[in-house]
């Protein structure tokens, strides 16, 4: 039985598991130390780690398959995904997206490389670590190059202010009241019965928890 288990372990399955145990680490990194560190958004550091456990196994035993029949597979199954997110979720920033477009290619490429066992599994280790060591440091020198701006919902009991000509009275009004930097206002909907809006303020500082009491649809917002 301690046989049949070592064999199991030690053949492709093992190495597999040693693929993925490399994959979840270093998207750990990617997405708490680099990603998190600055948006502080729990849903998609949620979404972004279960994603990529999902798309390692789903692409590893879709390679298991004919070859060819794999990679048609793999294709059809990635292009599923990603018509999901696009046609039955809220849109994603363009920053959240990205993170999400690099959390499902590392797991594509650690689940495929290596799919039959080759003389020189070492060689193959070492492509993954140089492909992600330059990942991992494309995306630090980025997150530290560029300056990314926070934004919150807030609730405004104003709502006269935020017609297009009382912009800088608005902006003025709610700096006096929050003490941040605004760069933006975006406005969403207004409730007439109890005057009051649903604003977006994007703002110079450090990054905190987005707010997410309030459901505006996007296609409800407009720049002031």
């Amino acid at each position: 039985m301690m046989d049949y288990i070592l064999n199991f372990f030690s053949g492709d399955f093992g190495l597999a598991l040693l693929r993925f145990v490399v994959c979840m680490l270093v998207n750990w990194v990617i997405i708490d130390r680099l990603y998190y560190k600055k948006s502080r958004r729990r849903d998609f550091y949620f979404t972004f780690m279960l994603i990529s456990v999902a798309i390692f196994f789903l692409v590893y035993f879709m390679m298991g398959m004919d070859r060819g029949k794999a990679t048609m597979g793999v294709g059809l199954g990635l292009f599923g995904i990603f018509s999901i997110m696009r046609y039955r979720t809220d849109t994603m920033p363009v920053r959240e997206m990205t993170y999400l477009f690099i959390i499902i290619c590392l797991s594509v490429v650690h689940a495929m490389v290596d799919v039959e066992s080759t003389p020189d599994v070492l060689a193959d280790f070492l492509k993954l670590g140089i492909i992600d060591a330059i990942v991992l440091g494309a995306i630090s020198m980025c997150e530290r190059r560029l300056k990314i701006l926070s934004n919150k919902l807030i609730q405004y009991d104003r709502p006269e202010l935020c017609k297009p000509e009382n912009k800088e009275k608005l902006i003025a009004d709610l700096e006096e009241r929050t003490g941040l930097k605004i760069i933006k206002v975006e406005v969403g909907g207004i409730d007439f019965l109890k005057d009051s809006v649903v604003l977006r303020i994007t703002y110079d500082g450090k990054p905190n928890e987005v707010d997410s009491q309030f459901t505006v649809r996007k296609s409800q917002w407009r720049n002031v």
